[in-house]
């Protein structure tokens, strides 16, 4: 049975937070004989859904469903850094916030709990998930300037490019996307698939994946 990738939009997202993982992961599904499902999904259902960037609008095909095994990616938020919330200024923060608090959260958490899903953040993504209090505890990164928030919420924060964290995989800026996609295809179908892959894009993958295990450097 053909694994799923669910990517998660949602009113404010990222656009290449989104399009990296899915044209990486599509040409990975390609290299693999179609192994590998992808599907633009939203926490409502079937809908238009207006990114941050200029108004640019990708349509999600379906509800988010936890319950279907693979990997469920979300991005971050695309807006200015800083502003007036009380002035209508849609901040990164705030759209972050408004996602963490959406019906997406429950949704999520379900899919955290799914020992089948692999829940993969890109960017803000990853801040998204703490603000909704739903990785408490866990290794994670996000962009650099949320790191602090990430820490403040009880994350692990870890500056890496990836981290990987189990069933939790988050990725730092936006064009870690890219990263992160091929990172998965290696650990989880082979290096072959993402060294294709990696030809195809011409493109290396950047930095070394972080994981809780090995030796630590001496202070």
């Amino acid at each position: 049975m053909p694994v799923s990738a669910q990517i998660v939009l949602f009113d404010g997202f990222d656009p290449l937070d989104a399009i990296a993982p899915f044209e990486v992961l599509a040409a990975g599904s390609d290299a693999l004989g179609g192994d590998l499902e992808l599907e633009l999904v939203s926490a409502e259902g079937p809908r238009p859904v207006v990114s941050g960037t200029r108004g640019l609008v990708l349509t999600a095909t379906a509800t988010l469903d936890p319950d279907r095994a693979g990997y469920v990616i979300v991005p971050g938020a695309s807006g200015p850094v800083d502003g007036d919330p009380d002035d209508g200024v849609e901040t990164i923060p705030v759209l972050l916030a408004r996602f963490a608090d959406s019906a997406a959260a429950p949704l999520l958490r379900r899919a955290l709990d799914n020992p089948e899903v692999t829940v993969a953040t890109v960017c803000g993504g990853g801040l998204a998930l703490a603000m909704a209090g739903l990785i408490e505890g866990r290794h994670a990164v996000t962009h650099v300037l949320g790191m602090d928030v990430l820490e403040a919420t009880g994350v692990d924060a870890v500056r890496a490019r990836v981290v990987d964290d189990g069933d939790l995989v988050t990725a730092g800026g936006v064009t870690s996307g890219l990263d992160l996609a091929l990172y998965l295809l290696d650990r989880d179908f082979g290096p072959a698939i993402a060294r294709a892959v990696e030809e195809l894009f011409e493109y290396e993958r950047r930095g070394t994946v972080w994981r809780a295990e090995g030796r630590v450097p001496v202070a």
